[in-house]
C-alpha cells in the first residue's frame, strides 16, 4: 500500500490557514471594487497555443502541458509514438497534447477580451482571484500551484491608468501591514538600452540577462550577455546602466547620463509622470510614495510588456517578489484583436502569506473558529441545546454542539484543542431552572445565565 502524498510544489490547506488567506483575498478584493474593477473567472486549462510563445522561452519551458485522452487505444498506438518521439526531441505534438494548465491570468484574460469583444464595454477593468501552475523549481516562496490576484484595464492608453495600480499596490499592503518597496521601470528604456547594445535584436537576450541580476549577481550577467555575443563595450554599457544607484532624481540624471537615446527618455518621461503623482502632495496620499522606487535593473521577463512594469518587494524579509505587472499594449493582437492597449497588476497570494506569518501580521480577528462549544449530557438536554444554539446563530454567534453524549473530561479537552473560549452547559439541573452555565476556558471564569438571556449576553460580549 503506497504512501499518501503530495506533489511536490503543492500543499493542503487547514482551516486556521484557509482564514487567513481568505482576509487576504478578502482585502485585495475590496480594494480591487473600490477602484471600479470587476471579477471575471476563466477555466484552469487553455489550449496549449494560446500559453506557448507568450512568456518567452524560459515561460513557456515552465508550462504544465496535460496529456491528451485515449493515448493506449489500440488505434493511437502508433500516432503515439512518433509524436513521443517529437516531444523528446523538444517539440510540442497534438497527438500528444492540446491544453496545459493555465501559467497566468493575463494571457487567459487577454484571450477573453478578443473573444468577447463585441460585448464588452471599453475601458474594460477585471479583476480575477485564480490558481495558476508552472513547472517551477519548488523552493522556499515558489509553488508550483498558487494563487495570483490579478487587476487589469484594457482599452486605455492614459498614464492615470498606472497611477491608480501603483496606489492600489500601496494601499493593499498599507491594510495588509506589509511594508513594501514598489519597483518601477519602463521597457522602453530597456529598448533603449539596446539600440545602445547592438539594437533589437539583443533586446531579449539582455532583459533575460538582466532579469536574473538579483539571484545571480552583476558578474554573471555580464558572463551570459558575453557568451549571447555582445562584445566588451557594449557589456560595459550594460554594467554603467545597472550600477545607477541613488534617489529617484538622482537616477533620472544618471540614466541621461549613460542612455540619451529617444527610446530611453521617451520611457523616462511616463516614469516621471506617475511619480509626479505620490510626491505632489505626499500627506494626502494613502501609502507612502518613498516606497515607490526607480530600479532600471528591473526587467520582469515576460515577452509581452510594453511599458511601464512593476514589481513589489516586502521589506524584512528575504523573499522574491510578492506582485508585479506592467503595460501591453498589444496583448490581444496575439488573439486576432490588435489595437486594444492594457495595464495590469498581480498579487502572489502565496508569498504574502509567507511573509505575513513569518511577520506575525494576521489580526486575531483572523481567526474563526467556533465561539461556543455545547456540552452534550443526554438526549432531552441535547435537544434544548440545539434549540438555544439555533438562536445564538441567527445572532451571528458561531456555535456547535459536542457529537456524542461524553463524559465532562473529553467534551473540555475537545474545546481545548480546537481553541473554543467558552461552552455552555445544560444539564439536568439546567433543564429544570431554565438557568445555563457559561464558562471561559481562558479566565476559568463560570458565570450563570438565563436561557433567554444568552443571545443578549453573548451580543454585549462580541
Amino acid at each position: 500500500m503506497s504512501k499518501p502524498g503530495l506533489p511536490q510544489g503543492t500543499r493542503d490547506f487547514g482551516s486556521q490557514t484557509v482564514y487567513k488567506r481568505n482576509f487576504i483575498f478578502e482585502t485585495i478584493r475590496s480594494v480591487f471594487e473600490l477602484y471600479g474593477y470587476e471579477p471575471l473567472e476563466t477555466p484552469a486549462m487553455e489550449n496549449l497555443d494560446t500559453l506557448l510563445g507568450k512568456y518567452g522561452e524560459e515561460g513557456d519551458k515552465l508550462i504544465f502541458k496535460i496529456l491528451n485522452n485515449g493515448l493506449d487505444h489500440e488505434s493511437k498506438k502508433d500516432s503515439a509514438r512518433a509524436a513521443f518521439e517529437n516531444i523528446l526531441a523538444g517539440k510540442n505534438d497534438k497527438v500528444i497534447t492540446e491544453r496545459a494548465l493555465r501559467y497566468d491570468l493575463t494571457i487567459p484574460f487577454a484571450r477573453y477580451v478578443a473573444t468577447h469583444f463585441h460585448e464588452l464595454s471599453f475601458p474594460f477593468r477585471r479583476y480575477q482571484l485564480q490558481p495558476v501552475w508552472r513547472a517551477d523549481r519548488p523552493q522556499k516562496g515558489r509553488y508550483r500551484e498558487f494563487y495570483q490576484c490579478d487587476a487589469d484595464v484594457v482599452g486605455s492608453k492614459s498614464l492615470m491608468n498606472e497611477v491608480e495600480l501603483a496606489q492600489m499596490y500601496l494601499t493593499v499592503f498599507e491594510k495588509l501591514g506589509i511594508d513594501v518597496e514598489l519597483r518601477i521601470n519602463h521597457r522602453k528604456i530597456l529598448e533603449g538600452l539596446s539600440a545602445s547594445c547592438g539594437g533589437s535584436k539583443n533586446t531579449i537576450p539582455i532583459t533575460m540577462a538582466i532579469d536574473k541580476l538579483d539571484k545571480v549577481g552583476i558578474e554573471n550577467v555580464k558572463n551570459e550577455l558575453q557568451e549571447k555575443g555582445l562584445d566588451e563595450k557594449q557589456v560595459e554599457v550594460i554594467e554603467k546602466y545597472l550600477l545607477i544607484h541613488g534617489t529617484n532624481a538622482e537616477k533620472v540624471q544618471q540614466l541621461t547620463d549613460v542612455l540619451p537615446n529617444t527610446a530611453a527618455q521617451s520611457g523616462l518621461r511616463e516614469l516621471q509622470y506617475v511619480l509626479t503623482f505620490f510626491e505632489r502632495d505626499r500627506s494626502k496620499q494613502s501609502g507612502s510614495s518613498g516606497n515607490i522606487v526607480l530600479d532600471f535593473s528591473l526587467a520582469r521577463g515576460l515577452n509581452y510588456y510594453t511599458g511601464i512594469i512593476f514589481e513589489v518587494r516586502a521589506k524584512g524579509v528575504i523573499i522574491g517578489s510578492i506582485g508585479g505587472g506592467g503595460r501591453y499594449d498589444d496583448l490581444t493582437g496575439l488573439f486576432g484583436v490588435p489595437g486594444i492597449p492594457g495595464v495590469g497588476i498581480s498579487f502572489g497570494v502565496d508569498r504574502i502569506y509567507d511573509v505575513m506569518d513569518e511577520l506575525k501580521l494576521f489580526p486575531p480577528t483572523v481567526q474563526r473558529s467556533t465561539q461556543v462549544l455545547f456540552f452534550n449530557l443526554g438526549e432531552e438536554a441535547a435537544f434544548r441545546c440545539f434549540d438555544q444554539m439555533q438562536e445564538l446563530r441567527r445572532a451571528g454567534i458561531r456555535c456547535e454542539l459536542y457529537h456524542e453524549y461524553a463524559k465532562f473530561d473529553k467534551q473540555f479537552k475537545y474545546a481545548e484543542k480546537k481553541n473554543i473560549p467558552r461552552v455552555i452547559i445544560i444539564g439536568e439541573d439546567e433543564l429544570l431552572s431554565g438557568i445555563a452555565k457559561v464558562k471561559d476556558l481562558r479566565s476559568g471564569i463560570q458565570t450563570e445565565v438565563p436561557f433567554g438571556e444568552l443571545v443578549s449576553v453573548f451580543n454585549a460580549e462580541n
